[in-house]
């Protein structure tokens, strides 16, 4: 990988930092789009993915973009270490369906995204696995009562499974978006 590709994934993971981070914050509104957070994302940030992986077809490219990402949040304190998990497994993944299909398949890269997105399932996750623990801690955090309630209230088994195929949804969507707006560019790189 050289210094141009660095800077090319650097430039598109601060697009999708920027971009990500504008939605985290939206979150705040309804626990509804936190848990939905993830797949919601996907469907914005399927531009700058795609853009990245057709000017960088080579391994890593993925997993520097996710290590980026979990580092800015890390640093600034809104990342846990579950959301580290969940990125690194998401990454993982992605390289692989990027690294069978070598790179250039618009399908694989597709594939690439959705485990991406993924990823962020970390954030709204503790509701489930740490039930208890977590709405104590957000209720000490000064989180609104009626907005802690709604979450414990919507937190069932079947919103879970919503959580985790909405990334899968909105990473489908989101490519095909990319795709649409940006083929010539795509066709350029051999991925159309």
């Amino acid at each position: 990988m050289r210094g141009k590709d660095l800077i090319t994934i650097g430039i598109f993971s601060a697009i999708y930092f920027v971009i990500n981070f504008a939605f985290m914050i939206t979150s705040g509104l309804s626990p509804y789009i936190w848990i939905l957070y993830p797949g919601i994302l996907s469907l914005f940030t399927g531009i700058p993915f795609m853009i990245m992986v057709s000017k960088v077809q080579k391994p890593f490219a993925v997993f520097i973009m996710g290590f980026i990402t979990a580092f800015i949040y890390f640093a600034t304190g809104q990342i846990s270490a579950l959301i580290i998990l969940t990125f690194t497994l998401a990454c993982i993944f992605a390289e692989a369906a990027r690294f069978i299909t070598k790179y250039k398949s618009f399908a694989g890269n597709t594939a690439a995204f959705v485990f991406f997105s993924l990823g962020m399932t970390g954030s709204p996750l503790p509701i489930w696995l740490f039930k208890e623990s977590f709405f104590t801690r957000i209720s000490k955090q000064g989180m609104p009562e009626a907005y802690v309630s709604t979450l414990k209230s919507i937190s069932s088994p079947t919103m879970l499974i919503v959580m985790f195929a909405a990334p899968v949804v909105g990473g489908i969507i989101g490519s095909l978006i990319a795709k649409f707006l940006f083929k010539k560019h795509f066709e350029k790189a051999g991925i159309v």
